[in-house]
């Protein structure tokens, strides 16, 4: 399985929170980061969303066939993200596009075991993959990108 964490693209700073939308920029991210997705992943590949406004926005960079899920909203725990992504058992690629610190933290719990604070910069993306090698299951951080590097 592979599940890759998308940071929403940079918002405008105002409340609520949950109605943030994209700045100029952000929007500008959203679409580098949309494009290499597009041209890197094979079909088909499942996209779970936060409910928060800047989320629904970078997603649909990518496409308007998404999921909105709550375990993926502000505030979660790597563990909601991960059983809203069927980690590691899910059939095809997951997209889940989401906000800081959940991310991180989930990026963390899957590489060292801890739901350490990492960072992961808006609009960017972690790519990681599940696998097994002679019985043991395996996480492969397979790419890290930041819109500026697209």
């Amino acid at each position: 399985m592979d599940l890759i964490l998308w940071r929403h693209a940079e918002a405008e700073d105002t409340f609520p929170d949950h109605d943030r939308v994209l700045t100029a920029r952000g929007e500008h991210q959203a679409r580098r980061v949309a494009q290499w997705l597009t041209s890197s992943l094979n079909a088909p590949y499942r996209v779970i969303v936060s409910p928060a406004v800047r989320t629904q926005s970078t997603a649909a960079a990518l496409t308007s066939d998404f999921e909105t899920s709550r375990l993926v909203g502000v505030g979660a725990s790597p563990e909601q993200i991960l059983k809203a992504a069927h980690w590691p058992d899910a059939p095809t690629t997951v997209i889940v596009v989401g906000h800081q610190p959940s991310l991180g933290q989930t990026a963390a719990l899957l590489l060292s075991g801890r739901p350490d604070h990492w960072s992961v910069r808006k609009g960017a993306i972690w790519w990681l993959s599940h696998r097994e090698r002679q019985g043991t299951a395996q996480v492969v951080l397979r790419a890290v990108l930041n819109p500026e590097f697209i």
